[in-house]
């Protein structure tokens, strides 16, 4: 069994360790995590995993070190363990920093990946890119597979659709969250109960999600399916089209890019 040790314990890097956990891929004492923030690593121990004093010392202890701390301050977290790292295999969550300029920043050594995850992996709903271009070896490689795989979907993506895919992943479970709360707006306006409102529209949500994926149809069928002709349905497609809804979502995904 690998040991698995996180240089950074927050919000993303605490989904991937919940769910690497819960699906059994890897159990609690065999992670190890350092944090600023205690209280992060607090709020892990509940997972058996393991707090450790520094980043040298996850380092020791780990045979797949996890980079997940803000890009701000990833250069010199990297110089400081620099050498610890020689020889270690690397995977690195930090957005904009992809395997050429970890090249740059690690020992030619240094094995390395660079993955796109998204905070549901938390709940085994997931969804990683790893980045096609790496220097981990096959065995390193399919185990990353192999853990990410146990906490949701995986996709192998060129470095030039890394960025792109970032945003469409990673950035948009908190706009589907806004679909959700709005929905539920919606029929609270209209009557319903918050916590039921919620439950209807999360669960809707995620089948609508799990439909497409399943039959692989377009969207737009799977909407038509659902729109008949003078009905309440597509009265709302018409209500949302007006309100420039496709727009929207488009520039969500462009300003995500251009920070």
């Amino acid at each position: 069994m690998y040991k698995f040790g996180f240089v950074g314990m927050g919000n993303m890097a605490s989904a991937i360790a919940q769910g690497f956990v819960e699906s059994g891929f890897i159990p609690g004492k065999e992670i190890c995590a350092y944090d600023l923030n205690k209280a992060q690593l607090d709020k892990m121990s509940s997972f058996g995993i393991v707090a450790l004093n520094d980043a040298h010392e996850v380092v020791k202890e780990s045979d797949f070190v996890f980079l997940c701390v803000k890009p701000q301050v990833i250069e010199s977290v990297v110089a400081d363990i620099k050498e610890d790292l020689k020889g270690k295999a690397v995977v690195s969550i930090v957005l904009g920093y992809d395997f050429d300029k970890y090249n740059t920043l690690l020992d030619a050594s240094t094995r390395h990946l660079t993955v796109m995850p998204n905070t549901p992996m938390a709940v085994r709903e997931g969804m990683c890119l790893l980045e096609q271009t790496h220097s981990l070896t096959d065995e390193e490689f399919s185990t990353i597979k192999d853990a990410f795989s146990s906490v949701g979907e995986i996709e192998v993506v060129p470095n030039h659709l890394m960025g792109v895919g970032g945003a469409l992943s990673g950035c948009a479970p908190a706009y589907i969250y806004m679909v959700i709360e709005a929905l539920a707006d919606g029929a609270v306006m209209q009557g319903m109960p918050r916590k039921m409102a919620y439950k209807l529209a999360s669960q809707t949500v995620l089948g609508s999600g799990k439909m497409q994926l399943k039959t692989d149809l377009h969207p737009g069928i799977l909407k038509d399916n659902v729109t008949s002709p003078g009905g309440s349905t597509i009265r709302g497609v018409k209500a949302l089209e007006d309100a420039g809804m496709r727009s929207a979502f488009i520039n969500a995904i462009e300003k995500s890019m251009n920070k």
